[in-house]
């Protein structure tokens, strides 16, 4: 098959690259795409007609989707890290060696994609002209795939030229189901009995094949932005975190950055577009996933966000649980995995309001109100761009990032675990975060609700050995010293939390808004005794109000004792 690039690229090792892995994979046509809005609009044109993609009435330039049910989530199991050696993958990932992976990889992708599309998705993680940003390109034969990059990443031809002759982390992606001569596809192709996702850390390569959903199938994701980032940045000397980045101002216009980093589907999306309760409060989302962080000229912590999108989990968000993610998904956005609306809506469990009748459910077909599966699945999800939600802040945009003043960690644990714990210092941190244990979700395949050690929230996405990760977060507080910010860790799942908010928001406020060098903050002697007065009225609202306590009772409280803070 000859494919002209002269209009596309110059960079020859990429020429190169897709040349061979179009004599591999055989694909009936190529697509070299270019992130233009007529691309988007003829791509999901063409899912609409296959029947895997129905257009939403009541949404503009929207699409409702549901994928196979044996491909709905990630695939831990079937995720494979092949380092030269099993020590540098260590305990916590699964190894294979490298050559006998890619033996394996190159029976798989042989004629894979015979009788679809190669679209080749040019992208850049992080800012267009941030320094610190990555270009990678994936090959895939996946429509869907294409559309969903282009709302998550900034693709196409800006990531080109943002490339021009330089390198880049190559991806190559299959549903792993050729089509033969006259054989109708289907809505949502996928092989799952043959799934691999494999790294090769030393290389910077990432193959996919037999997946067609989320970070399994978006190599830009998980794959490159924290499994292959996570190795670039222990050798260059940053960090590639599964972290939420926020703006937090103050009624006096002072603003602060913190980080945050918990297991998926544990809260980081509602935190990042959370609605402050405090009147003259600010929060905005710089990110609410991923954060590569570096050490900036003045030797403070810096952080981007290196997507531009957000694949936010679907079921449970609300007008209730986030305002802003539910403004965010009113237009120009994909759901996966929700129910269908005979009027041509969405709908999920959790979202505020009964289900209509006559709903489609994630499997396609009627769904009945009193059996016994959900209307939306577990993992549903949405796509839709970082830019629509209403708190975007434009420090997303900024090429040096945004400097972080405090670190979170947390998992989901309905007991044992106490609300908040501000560490020493760095090193105690760095213990904190390697504690972190939660409760799994419905984000990866198993059992739901089973506690797991899962250390700084990347179990599942470092690159290497864990203790090696460890090491390293240790040597950049080394370098920090004493401009290293504080680390917490929280646990606002606990089943028990109402009497416990208010000392957490409290300390958390006071001590992450030290800015201006007076060390203004209340002392513990002072948070104990106004906790007495605290702990009466929480329960006095539990009383009434069946355990719980609501955010806007606790920040009259708060802003009263934010007046009267001491100066220890």
């Amino acid at each position: 098959m000859n494919v002209s690039f002269s209009h596309w690229t110059s960079n020859k090792e990429l020429i190169r690259w897709i040349e061979e892995q179009i004599a591999l994979c055989r694909p009936a046509k190529v697509c070299l795409c270019d992130g233009s809005v007529e691309e988007y609009d003829r791509v999901t044109a063409e899912l609409v007609s296959n029947k895997t993609f129905v257009r939403l009435k009541k949404r503009p330039n929207s699409f409702w989707c549901h994928s196979d049910p044996d491909d709905v989530a990630r695939v831990e199991e079937c995720t494979f890290i092949c380092s030269q050696n099993k020590e540098e993958a260590g305990p916590t990932n699964n190894w294979q060696d490298p050559l006998a992976m890619k033996n394996k990889l190159h029976s798989l992708f042989a004629n894979s994609m015979r009788g679809r599309t190669m679209y080749v998705v040019p992208y850049c993680m992080g800012p267009l002209g941030s320094p610190y940003a990555r270009i990678g390109v994936e090959i895939t034969d996946s429509p869907y795939v294409v559309v969903n990059m282009q709302l998550m990443t900034r693709m196409g031809a800006a990531a080109l030229n943002r490339l021009g002759k330089g390198s880049f982390i190559p991806g190559l992606h299959s549903v792993g189901r050729p089509l033969n001569a006259g054989e109708k596809d289907v809505p949502w192709p996928c092989n799952p009995a043959s799934r691999v996702i494999a790294h090769f850390p030393q290389e910077g390569t990432i193959f996919s094949y037999g997946s067609g959903y989320g970070g399994n199938a978006l190599l830009g994701k998980k794959c490159f932005a924290l499994r292959i980032a996570s190795v670039l940045g222990r050798k260059e000397g940053w960090l590639a975190e599964h972290m939420l980045i926020l703006g937090l101002t103050s009624p006096q216009g002072k603003k602060i950055y913190i980080a945050a980093a918990f297991p998926s589907s544990c809260g980081k999306t509602n935190l990042a577009m959370m609605t402050p309760a405090l009147p003259g409060w600010k929060v905005e989302c710089v990110g609410d996933d991923i954060a590569w962080m570096h050490i900036g000229p003045d030797g403070r912590l810096y952080a981007i966000n290196p997507e531009a999108g957000i694949f936010g989990m679907a079921t449970g968000t609300s007008m209730q649980t986030n305002s802003n993610a539910m403004k965010m998904i009113e237009r120009n956005t994909i759901f996966t995995n929700v129910a269908l609306t005979e009027d041509g809506d969405v709908w999920w469990e959790k979202i505020g309001y009964p289900p209509p009748k006559n709903l489609t459910s994630w499997l396609g077909k009627l769904w009945d109100p009193a059996g016994q599966e959900s209307a939306a699945q577990a993992n549903s999800r949405f796509t839709v761009s970082a830019k629509q939600c209403p708190i975007y802040s434009s420090a997303a945009e900024d090429p040096q990032g945004v400097p972080i003043a405090a670190i979170i960690f947390g998992g989901r644990r309905s007991s044992v675990m106490p609300l908040v714990l501000e560490a020493f210092d760095w090193n105690h941190g760095v213990f904190l975060g390697a504690s972190i244990s939660s409760e799994t979700t419905a984000a990866s395949e198993g059992k739901i609700g089973k506690l797991r050690h899962d250390p700084f929230g990347m179990l599942p996405f470092c690159g290497y050995n864990m203790g090696d990760y460890f090491s390293h977060w240790i040597e950049m507080g080394r370098r920090l010293q004493k401009k290293a910010p504080r680390i917490y860790a929280v646990n606002w799942f606990r089943t028990d939390a109402s009497e416990q908010i208010f000392p957490f928001l409290l300390r958390l406020f006071l001590r992450s808004t030290e800015m201006d060098g007076n060390k203004k903050f209340m002392s513990w002697s002072a948070i104990f005794a106004y906790s007495a007065v605290i702990f009466r009225h929480l329960c006095q609202k539990s009383c009434r109000s069946s355990n719980s306590v609501s955010f806007n009772e606790t920040a009259v409280i708060l802003r009263h004792l934010l007046a009267h803070s001491i100066t220890i």
